[in-house]
């Protein structure tokens, strides 16, 4: 077992480039096999465990993978047979349901496990059945939790989404690329990655457009080609160290970004005193006082990330006055509070929403991960805490942080990852 030791209260300054983004990457990686081809995707973060994971999944079903370096990957799906995705596979990651657009899109038939991942609260994936069956799938979900989604011909078809879902979005995209005819998205996801995957297949040959809009049109090709394509950067990574910038009274350039996709971030750290100077591909976020409080509402792209609320929270945690934090993405993402409040946080969070009434310095404790965003957000916690924060169940963390530990001691950070082979060695922050 492995847990984050952080000696806190030293200001974060210097340099960190982010890695390429990972909600991308977990979808273009199954779209790969549309292509029945070689592709090379670049700017990959290869070292975090959803893509190990994602990785595995390829190679049960055929495909052979090659590392060209750090970053880079080699997809060769021209020997995929099998459209049977096994729960021993899925249950490590939420992304593994995009396999049943991608193998839908392949071979008119996907068989795959429920997902796992990181539990927010309930995720149901019925509009992903919808546009699958609406497509001309026929989907059935058997007693284990099994979707089995099987078609003679996929026919594109007019889908309008009951609810924004970027799942829903990508999935039906990756099924609709080879379809026969025009489908059309109404009330489609816009997140970048959306985008990112739809420059992707049209780097293979699809014809997809008006990604990054709520109308995505899709005039299904016959056959699609390999390509090389490089994924953007990491838009919730780059939020992540310009928070701990701020609420580490630091100054610190984020390079390797794209300043549109973290306006919604920028402002609220503007709206908290921190100065945010922005360039062609890098970020400098710098704060030199306590913070100012400010509300929080998480929405679909182009507002606030829900996937930064719980690294925010740290901030408004020490922040001057009382803030208040709406979460209307998922249901059950304030687990991390008890965590925060250990460390002398005062917040209270009922339902899905929080109010943060701001102490003057958090105090470092034995701490866990609840989730992937939680863990950053107690790393953040445990860097602008005084003393040293213990942090458990990081695997979580290491399935979305790039080279974590290397990242913030760079910037200055007192972090060290532990390997503990007895896990009583562990601190129980139940």
């Amino acid at each position: 077992m492995e847990k984050f030791v952080i000696n806190g209260g030293t200001p974060l300054k210097g340099e960190v480039e982010v890695s390429g983004a990972k909600n991308a990457a977990l979808a273009i990686i199954p779209a790969a096999i549309l292509s029945q081809d070689v592709c090379t995707i670049e700017n990959l973060p290869c070292s975090i465990s959803d893509i190990g994971y994602m990785m595995k999944i390829l190679r049960q079903i055929g495909a052979q993978i090659r590392v060209i370096n750090k970053n880079t990957i080699e997809i060769d799906s021209r020997n995929v047979n099998s459209y049977v995705i096994s729960h021993d596979m899925t249950k490590h990651l939420r992304a593994s349901y995009y396999f049943i657009g991608a193998l839908l899109g392949r071979f008119s038939r996907a068989k795959v496990s429920m997902p796992g991942g990181c539990y927010l609260g309930p995720r149901p994936i019925d509009q992903h059945i919808k546009g699958f069956e609406l497509l001309g799938a026929t989907v059935s979900v058997d007693d284990n939790a099994i979707v089995d989604a099987r078609a003679d011909k996929l026919i594109g078809s007019p889908i309008y989404l009951d609810m924004v879902s970027v799942g829903a979005t990508v999935n039906i995209m990756l099924a609709a690329v080879k379809a026969s005819g025009l489908t059309v998205i109404e009330n489609a996801a816009k997140e970048p990655h959306i985008v990112d995957l739809a420059n992707f297949l049209n780097s293979m040959g699809a014809d997809v457009r008006g990604a990054g809009t709520d109308v995505i049109k899709i005039r299904g090709v016959e056959q699609l080609h390999g390509c090389t394509y490089s994924i953007i950067p990491d838009q919730i990574e780059a939020g992540t160290f310009m928070v701990a910038a701020a609420a580490t009274k630091g100054d610190v350039l984020i390079k390797n970004v794209i300043p549109k996709h973290l306006e919604s971030i920028s402002k609220k750290l503007i709206e908290c005193g921190a100065t945010v100077e922005e360039f062609d591909d890098a970020v400098r976020v710098s704060l030199n006082k306590r913070p100012d409080k400010c509300n929080i509402k998480t929405m679909p792209h182009p507002g606030f990330p829900t996937d930064m609320q719980s690294q925010m929270a740290v901030l408004l945690a020490i922040a001057d006055g009382t803030s208040i934090i709406s979460e209307s993405i998922w249901s059950n993402r304030f687990k991390y509070t008890e965590q925060l409040n250990r460390m002398g946080a005062n917040i209270k969070a009922d339902g899905q929403l929080a109010v943060v009434q701001g102490v003057e310095r958090l105090k470092g404790a034995p701490v866990k991960a609840d989730d992937l965003r939680a863990g950053a957000a107690m790393i953040i916690a445990g860097l602008c805490a005084s003393g040293t924060t213990e942090i458990e169940d990081i695997y979580h963390i290491d399935r979305g942080y790039e080279d974590v530990v290397e990242k913030f001691s760079g910037i200055g950070a007192q972090i060290k990852r532990v390997y503990c082979p007895d896990p009583d060695c562990l601190t129980n922050a139940g």
